[in-house]
């Protein structure tokens, strides 16, 4: 008899586990409370991978893909905020600190691995994931939490859009004309008291063999140090990962960022862990930047240290990459059914020797049962 009790499933690009074997993966079908009840107080009870719907499209896969091991985070982190349970001291660099907790603090989780690295614009595959699902539903699972979109629209499908919640870390950009415009950031290091620096647009620190657009995105090998240098550059948000651009920036000798929004991506800003000073503007801030900029044969600016504000408002609002309704089959059917804090939230992540970054969570909410 299967004990009645909650699981949260992830099913995502990334999952966590140590290597299974295949007596393990069986004991998943036979009992899914069972399974790895040693581990993590039996918080984590079991992982899989399904990779033979991108193998078909990848072509053979060697065995770094037969693993169901978080490779850079995000599955962590996810799954972490799905069913993580209260940890104390929960930090980024000593923001935000304070208790975390998932949305299902006392929730058994298992994680189920679909996506890869990207191949032919294909990562996740419908084979994996309708396998992935077939799998749990034979495991027994109680909840499936997908990534949240409006084609869920079936009225016995929960379907979570993304929101914000009243806390920011707020980064604030001041120009050289006094104007001051609000970001955030979780970065860890400071720019000097007051002292302000060049800025310049990053594509004014083009490398000789690079295109003006990369290196106005900031990507990797764009940047000519000896134009960077001692200056603060503003990358402009897309094509590659918004922390990435901050280490290309301090790789090429830059000593801060201002990462701005295209104009796709709105209003929506984001703090991350920067390993260098830097602040996320939205759109209409980073065209004044731009603008400014321009304006002047000597621009300068400075960043202020990030802090943690509560209570802000207006909280929470959709975000731009949250499903959205309506309900474009059955429009009586109001989708999506709920939101939920999902954009700067601090959970959980991997520990690997590789990573260039640390946030400040203790280990037992790292999730992290192997070195």
């Amino acid at each position: 008899m299967r004990m009645a009790t909650s699981y949260v499933v992830y099913l995502g690009a990334h999952s966590q586990g140590q290597e299974f074997t295949s007596i393990d993966q069986s004991l998943v079908t036979d009992s899914h409370y069972e399974l790895l009840g040693s581990f993590l107080g039996r918080k984590l009870i079991g992982a899989r991978y399904f990779n033979k719907g991108y193998a078909s499209v990848a072509g053979p896969l060697n065995s770094t893909f037969d693993s169901p091991r978080d490779k850079e985070g995000h599955g962590t982190h996810t799954l972490s905020t799905a069913g993580g349970n209260f940890v104390a001291g929960a930090s980024v660099f000593g923001l935000g600190n304070g208790t975390a907790k998932g949305g299902s603090p006392k929730a058994r989780v298992a994680a189920y691995k679909v996506c890869y690295p990207p191949f032919g614009g294909n990562e996740c595959l419908d084979a994996d994931i309708l396998a992935a699902f077939d799998t749990a539903i034979s495991d027994g699972v109680d909840v499936l939490p997908n990534d949240a979109t409006a084609s869920n629209l079936a009225p016995w499908q929960i379907t979570v859009g993304a929101s914000t919640m009243d806390r920011e870390f707020p980064s604030y950009v001041t120009l050289g004309n006094n104007m001051t415009f609000k970001g955030e950031s979780l970065s860890r290091t400071a720019l000097p008291k007051d002292k302000y620096f060049p800025i310049i647009s990053a594509s004014d620190a083009r490398a000789a063999n690079a295109s003006v657009e990369d290196a106005l995105l900031c990507k990797a090998g764009t940047l000519d140090p000896k134009k960077a240098e001692g200056k603060i550059l503003v990358c402009l948000r897309g094509g590659n990962a918004r922390v990435d651009k901050g280490e290309q920036a301090a790789l090429a000798g830059a000593v801060g960022m201002v990462l701005a929004n295209d104009k796709d991506s709105g209003n929506e800003i984001i703090a991350d862990p920067h390993i260098l000073p830097a602040s996320h503007l939205n759109y209409t801030n980073g065209v004044a930047i731009f603008a400014y900029i321009n304006s002047t044969k000597s621009p300068i600016a400075y960043i202020t240290p990030s802090t943690t504000q509560i209570g802000t408002k207006p909280a929470p609002f959709m975000v731009a990459f949250s499903s959205k309704g309506p309900n474009t089959i059955a429009p009586e059917i109001l989708k999506p059914d709920i939101t939920a804090p999902g954009v700067s939230i601090i959970a959980a992540t991997q520990k690997q020797k590789d990573l260039k970054m640390k946030i400040s969570i203790p280990d037992e909410f790292c999730l992290t049962w192997y070195q």
